[in-house]
């Protein structure tokens, strides 16, 4: 058996090919594998949250952070520093050089193997099970792994192909940045870079669709990020807002005409920094030589495309558009993987449906927003009759005494038999409280079950309370 793998240096493609390389031996005739061949043409390879999204933007989000907590700290004296850009970039760039490079020599050891085989090339479909690669060569494999990533969303706006923007990866690359900028886009990559801009001195005005950002969290969270972003890092947001067209100014700036009606209709800056999320990078597959029909369901829980006639196909990563993060990717990987084997075998295949577990490094990461499993909305949606607790950091003397005091959280359990099925948090280390937070959530605990004292830990205590309020509830 023949599998190809599109897309090997990135996280899902990078984990499929270690399960399979595992089950390849041309020489075993009872080998499930003779042959995986893994095509990627990544200059430099090592995929793209490495490259130029998770990884690369912490590095830069830590200045940003530091920089922050300085000037608000009134018990430090003098001015607050000023970042240095080009030290940002350079440290930047040495740390994704070393991870990059990591996950290129896994890549090459997994190519090592017998029976598996590395292209530095390009794919596309020419049958619906057989491939071209850039080189000229034609594949027929039995299976396919598509794991092509992710690339910029572009939105169709009049007049967006005459300005110039910077997207997410020239801001992580810039070492000098303009004095002012409109912000289009102000999802997870605008509430994460929109505070880094702002640390090094760019004036912005942010354009919001809604009354307020992060659909799937509560409203308290919602206007909690608004009045933080325009408090403490100074960001015009302009919300109930949509961009109607763009043209260049005449000194090679940017006017952005909006759907207003007042003074603000119309926003000049010198930069457009376009935001606008990724969509799945498919555009130089060919699919139209295949039975592929990409779209909100093309691809099911087992990662099997569901329009592949023979049912052979796998699409994982943010290719398959179903939740790009990083983690979730590479269990795709392994999964799709193991299905591969699984099919071939004739047996049924497993699936991955997680929970909600999505964190944004918000505030310039001092002020993140972390939820684990269901808001207090979904988890009505989905049949539950529940109780929701909620503390403010400020009610924790701890958040205080940190000189970082903004911020809520929410806990959502079942009115019925106590099960925690979600927590929301916007505040200090609510990053690192996902992880508690998932297990809890995971193992369906009994909120009266769970420990509500734990030895000095500081700012979980946020937790404790949730636990005690909630547990007083039932």
């Amino acid at each position: 058996m023949h599998v190809a793998v599109i897309g090997a240096y990135g996280s899902a493609g990078a984990a499929a090919a270690e399960t399979l390389s595992g089950h390849t031996d041309p020489t075993d005739p009872d080998a499930p594998l003779d042959r995986l061949t893994l095509v990627d043409d990544g200059e430099p390879g090592g995929g793209l949250c490495i490259l130029r999204g998770c990884m690369p933007s912490k590095e830069v989000l830590s200045a940003a952070g530091h920089r922050y907590r300085a000037r608000h700290d009134d018990r430090l004296a003098g001015p607050a520093p000023g970042m240095d850009l080009d030290r940002v970039v350079e440290r930047k760039d040495e740390h994704v050089s070393s991870f990059a490079e990591h996950r290129r020599s896994a890549v090459h050891d997994i190519a090592a193997i017998e029976g598996v085989d590395f292209r530095h090339e390009t794919a596309r479909f020419v049958g619906p099970h057989e491939l071209e690669l850039s080189g000229g060569e034609r594949l027929a494999p039995d299976y396919v792994v598509v794991a092509s990533g992710s690339t910029l969303n572009v939105p169709d706006l009049p007049g967006i192909d005459e300005v110039s923007y910077m997207d997410s990866a020239a801001v992580l690359d810039a070492t000098d940045l303009p004095d002012s900028g409109v912000v289009m886009g102000f999802g997870y990559v605008g509430l994460e870079l929109v505070p880094y801009l702002a640390e090094a001195g760019v004036d912005l005005t942010v354009i919001e669709h809604d009354e307020r950002p992060l659909d799937d969290a509560p409203a308290p969270v919602g206007d909690e990020i608004l009045d933080c972003y325009r408090e403490e890092f100074g960001v015009e947001i302009l919300t109930g807002t949509r961009e109607e067209s763009l043209e260049a100014t005449a000194d090679g700036g940017v006017r952005l005409h909006t759907d207003r009606d007042d003074d603000r209709a119309t926003v000049e800056a010198e930069e457009l920094f376009l935001f606008t999320g990724r969509r799945p990078n498919l555009d130089g597959l060919n699919l139209d030589a295949t039975d592929l029909d990409p779209g909100p369901d093309w691809v099911d829980a087992t990662m099997r495309a569901v329009d592949d006639a023979t049912g052979r196909t796998f699409v994982v990563g943010d290719a398959n558009g179903r939740r790009p993060l990083l983690h979730v990717a590479k269990e795709q990987g392994y999964l799709a993987a193991d299905n591969v084997l699984a099919d071939a075998r004739g047996d049924d295949l497993a699936e991955y449906d997680p929970i909600t577990h999505r964190v944004v490094f918000s505030a310039a990461a001092v002020y993140p927003y972390a939820r684990v499993g269901h808001s207090a909305e979904s988890a009505r949606a989905a049949g539950h009759d529940v109780i929701e607790v909620g503390r403010e950091a400020a009610d924790d003397g701890v958040f205080e005494t940190k000189a970082a005091s903004r911020g809520l959280a929410r806990l959502v359990v079942d009115a019925d038999d106590g099960t925690v099925l979600g927590y929301l948090g916007l505040h200090l280390h609510a990053d690192v409280m996902a992880k508690t937070m998932q297990v809890i959530v995971e193992d369906g605990a009994d909120v009266r079950e769970v420990p509500d004292r734990a030895f000095h830990p500081t700012t979980p205590e946020i937790l404790d309370g949730l636990f005690r309020e909630a547990s007083g509830a039932l």
